[in-house]
C-alpha cells in the first residue's frame, strides 16, 4: 500500500491519537516534581485544578489515617483556576518559578487568608495575624498555592516532653506513612508526612533542633535546613530566634532547592536575614545541583558518636552506610575518617550545654512578641496559653511552664550562649577549618544513632538530609551533610550528587488501620 494513500494517512492519524492520548493518560501527579508539573501545565496535560483538586482528593482519602494535614485551604480551587486563567494569557517564560504549585506549610507559618495558624494548638485558634509571614510573601510571588496547614508537634515540641512527637491536640498523633506503628518525627511532622505521601509535591518546615532534618529522613524525604536568617522568620510562631530557622521539605533535592530559591533573600521584619545575606550567591541555589557535585570535596566522618550503630554485626542500616561511602568514594570525593568534635558529649547534652537553658529563656519573649502583635486572639501570652491547656485538657505542658516561670532567665541566657557560641567555636567550626572540610556526613537513623541536628543548631550551621535507606522494618533511614554558616552551595552539590548516585527515595506503600 502507498504510503500517499488517504487510508494510509487516516491509520497514521488514528495512530498518533491514540499515541498522544497514552502519553497524556501515562502522565502521573504521584511522585511528580515541579519540573514535571510545570512541563505538563506548558504541554497542557495538567492544570493547577486538576493538580489541586488530586491533593485534595488524596488528603480526604489518605489524611483520616496519617493525620499530616491540620485543614486544607478553602481557597485553594479559586487559586488553581486564578494561575490556569494567567497560564493561558501569558507567555509562560514570563510566568514566575512556581506558578500554579502547591504547597503545605508547617502550621506555625502565618498566612493572611482563611487557613488558621495555631502551632497545632487549640489555643490559637480563631486568632488572626497581622500579615503573611515573610516566607509566604516570597511564595505568592513565586506562583505558588497555599494548600493548606500541615500537622505538627504541638508548640514545636516545646509544650511537653511527655508527647510524643508528631502530637496535636488539632490533628491527633500524626503517623508515618511506611510504618504506621512508627512515629513521625518532629516537630515538622505533617511536612514531611504529606509530601512523602504524594498529598502534596512540596512543604515547607522550620527547624530548631532536628524538627525538619529529622521527620525529612525518617519519611524519606530531603530537608534543607538553612543557615539561621537566610530565610526570614518573620510571622512564623517562634521558640528561639537565635536557632529558628525555615526551609523546604520535598522528594528531590532539586524541589528543595527550587523552593530555597524561592523563599531566601531580606526581609525587614526580620533583622537576622540582613546579616545572612551575604551568603547568598549570585543567581541563588539551582547553578549548584550538580550531578557531579561530590568530585573533589572533603567529607569529614565523626565516628563517635555519629557511626556507633556499625559495631551491630548484620545491621542493614551498617551494610546501607558502608555502600554509601564507598559511592562517596568512587565518585570521587575525599573521606577524612575518624575525626572527633571537641566536647560532642557535651554538645548532644542540651542540659549541660545550656542549650535548653538558653531556648527556655529565648522561648517566652519570643513568643509573647508575636501574640502581642496579632490582630485577634484568644491569648496574648504564654500565662494565657497555660491558663487555656489548664481549662481545656489534661495533657502535661511541662516545658511551658518552665518557660513562664523561670528565674534569673536573662542571665541564665547569656550564660548559656556564650557555651553554645564557645562549644561551636572549638568544636565544629574548628574541626572544618584544622581538616579544610567541605561538609561533615552523619547518618540521620531515629532508632540509632546520636544526633548531628544538636550540632548544626546551636551554631545556626545548615543541614541537608537525603533519603538513604530502609531497615528491617521498612522505616526510612537518611544521611545528613552539614556545613558552616553560608555552606549551602557546597551542601547542595554533595546532596545531589549523592541522590543522584544512589537514587533511593520509593513512595510508601500506605494501608488503611484502625483510625
Amino acid at each position: 500500500m502507498s504510503t500517499n494513500s488517504p487510508l494510509v494517512s487516516i491509520l497514521l492519524s488514528i495512530l498518533l491519537c491514540g499515541f498522544f492520548t497514552k502519553i497524556t493518560i501515562a502522565f502521573s501527579i504521584e511522585e511528580a516534581t515541579i519540573d514535571d508539573l510545570l512541563l505538563a501545565f506548558k504541554q497542557k496535560n495538567l492544570t493547577s485544578r486538576q493538580l489541586v483538586q488530586f491533593y485534595l482528593d488524596k488528603i480526604s482519602r489518605l489524611d483520616p489515617i496519617l493525620r499530616g494535614v491540620i485543614e486544607v485551604n478553602p481557597d485553594s480551587l479559586d487559586l488553581a483556576d486564578k494561575a490556569d486563567q494567567e497560564r493561558e494569557a501569558k507567555v509562560p517564560e514570563c510566568l514566575p518559578s512556581l506558578h500554579g504549585i502547591p504547597i503545605l506549610l508547617k502550621d506555625n507559618i502565618a498566612t493572611k487568608d482563611k487557613l488558621n495558624t495555631t502551632a497545632g494548638s487549640y489555643a490559637l485558634l480563631g486568632s488572626v495575624v497581622p500579615r503573611d509571614a515573610g516566607v509566604v510573601v516570597k511564595l505568592r510571588k513565586a506562583g505558588a498555592i497555599i494548600l493548606g496547614k500541615a500537622s505538627m508537634s504541638e508548640w514545636a515540641g516545646f509544650r511537653s516532653i511527655k508527647i510524643a512527637s508528631g502530637f496535636c491536640e488539632r490533628r491527633g498523633q500524626g503517623k508515618n506513612p511506611y510504618v504506621q506503628s512508627k512515629g513521625p518525627c518532629g516537630s515538622s511532622s505533617g511536612s514531611g508526612i504529606s509530601v512523602a505521601a504524594n498529598m502534596v509535591a512540596v512543604s515547607l518546615g522550620t527547624e530548631t533542633d532536628g524538627s525538619m532534618l529529622c521527620p525529612a529522613s525518617v519519611n524519606s524525604v530531603v530537608g534543607i535546613k538553612p543557615t539561621v536568617g537566610l530565610t526570614s522568620r518573620a510571622g512564623v510562631i517562634p521558640i528561639s530566634p537565635r536557632q529558628d530557622t525555615v526551609g523546604p521539605m520535598c522528594r528531590t533535592v532539586r524541589d528543595a532547592v527550587y523552593i530555597l530559591d524561592a523563599i531566601v533573600g531580606v526581609d525587614y521584619d526580620d533583622n537576622a536575614t540582613k546579616a545572612a545575606a551575604q551568603f547568598i550567591p549570585p543567581n541563588r541555589y539551582k547553578q549548584f545541583l550538580n550531578p557531579n557535585g561530590l568530585k573533589g570535596k572533603r567529607l569529614g566522618i565523626v565516628r563517635k558518636p555519629f557511626f556507633e550503630f556499625f559495631n551491630d554485626e548484620g545491621s542493614v542500616v551498617a551494610q546501607a552506610f558502608e555502600r554509601h561511602l564507598n559511592t562517596l568514594r568512587q565518585k570521587e570525593a575525599i573521606l577524612v575518617d575518624h575525626l572527633e568534635i571537641s566536647n560532642i558529649s557535651l554538645i548532644l547534652d542540651v542540659s549541660a550545654s545550656g542549650e535548653l537553658d538558653a531556648l527556655l529563656a529565648e522561648f517566652k519573649p519570643a513568643l509573647n512578641a508575636y501574640l502581642e502583635q496579632l490582630v485577634k486572639s484568644p491569648v496574648r501570652t504564654l500565662a494565657d496559653i497555660i491558663a487555656f491547656n489548664k481549662n481545656s485538657s489534661n495533657l502535661p505542658q511541662d516545658l511551658l511552664e518552665l518557660a513562664e516561670y523561670m528565674e534569673g532567665a536573662d542571665e541564665k541566657l547569656k550564660v548559656a550562649v556564650e557555651n553554645l557560641n564557645k562549644l561551636s567555636r572549638n568544636g565544629l567550626e574548628k574541626l572544618v577549618r584544622e581538616q579544610n572540610l567541605d561538609a561533615l556526613v552523619a547518618p540521620y537513623d531515629m532508632e540509632r544513632s546520636s544526633s548531628i541536628s544538636t550540632v548544626l543548631a546551636i551554631g545556626g550551621y545548615p543541614g541537608i538530609t537525603v533519603p538513604a535507606g530502609y531497615d528491617t522494618t521498612g522505616l526510612p533511614f537518611g544521611i545528613c551533610f552539614g556545613g558552616l554558616k553560608g555552606t549551602e552551595p557546597k551542601l547542595i552539590e554533595i546532596a545531589y550528587g549523592f541522590e543522584q548516585a544512589t537514587k533511593i527515595r520509593k513512595p510508601p506503600v500506605i494501608q488503611a488501620m484502625s483510625l
